[in-house]
Formats: C-alpha cells, structure tokens, sequence
C-alpha cells in the first residue's frame, strides 16, 4: 500500500491500483475513473488494492461494487465508512471529514447518494444521474 500512496501523491493523480502485480494510475475527476472500471473492466479491481485522492460514500459504493479488498484515501468521508466496514475492506486514510466538499459547498455526489442505504442503491442513483447528464450533453 505504501508504494500506492506514494504514487498517489508524487504524480498527483486521482487513483491508483494495484491487481495482479499491475499498477495502473488514473486522472479523471470524481468517480469518472471508477465508474469506467466497473462498467468496462471490472475484473481491474476486483481483489484489488487502491489508493484514491477522495473517497465519499459515492465512490464507496463504487469500490464496494467493484469487490476492492483494501483502501487507503487521502481524504476519506465519515459517510463512506459503513458501507467499506459492512464489505469487510481494509481502509485507512490521510484525513477523516463529516463529508466531502467542494467549493462552494457539498459535493454533489454526496447529495445525490444521501438517500441510499446501500452500495447497489447508490451505484444505480449515480448510474441515473449520469445518463441524465449524458442525456442533456447530446441535446
């Protein structure tokens, strides 16, 4: 994990995995990158061991999903620790916060996830949040 995190934060990307003795890092905003995976390559973290610049409870329910067997976050949102302890994830993190911000207030990932009680209940009000956004981009 160590090697991870000091990826993480050397190359300043967003995310970095390690699965199957591979490392791969990643640049997109948010969730966009664990979303790809889950949709397109899930088998990348499945087993897989992750270090994330942020992690709310949208994107906990996105490595949850994905099956990740460890965690580290820069920054890691109260929110997003009942979903990583029921899964059984081993996570540790830079900073703990009530929620994740962005300037000019909550992140809106977090507003959109509020009501789910559950990883699968949240992938899937993230799932139509963003084909409602790709929806409005092709008009």
């Amino acid at each position: 994990m160590q090697e991870l995190i000091a990826i993480l934060k050397k190359e300043g990307c967003s995310l970095v995995i390690k699965n199957h003795g591979t490392i791969t890092t990643y640049n997109k905003p948010g969730v966009r990158d664990l979303e790809h995976l889950l949709d397109h390559e899930p088998e990348v973290l499945k087993d897989a061991i992750v270090a994330d610049k942020v992690i709310g409870k949208a994107a906990a329910a996105m490595v949850v999903a994905g099956g990740i067997k460890q965690l580290y976050a820069e920054v890691l949102s109260k929110r997003a620790i009942p979903f990583l302890d029921e899964a059984k994830i081993s996570y540790t993190y830079g900073e703990l916060v009530d929620a994740i911000q962005e300037e000019g207030g909550r992140c809106p990932l977090e507003k959109i996830s509020e009501p789910a009680v559950t990883p699968e209940e949240t992938v899937a009000l993230l799932r139509a949040h963003f084909a409602e956004m790709q929806a409005k981009r092709n008009q």
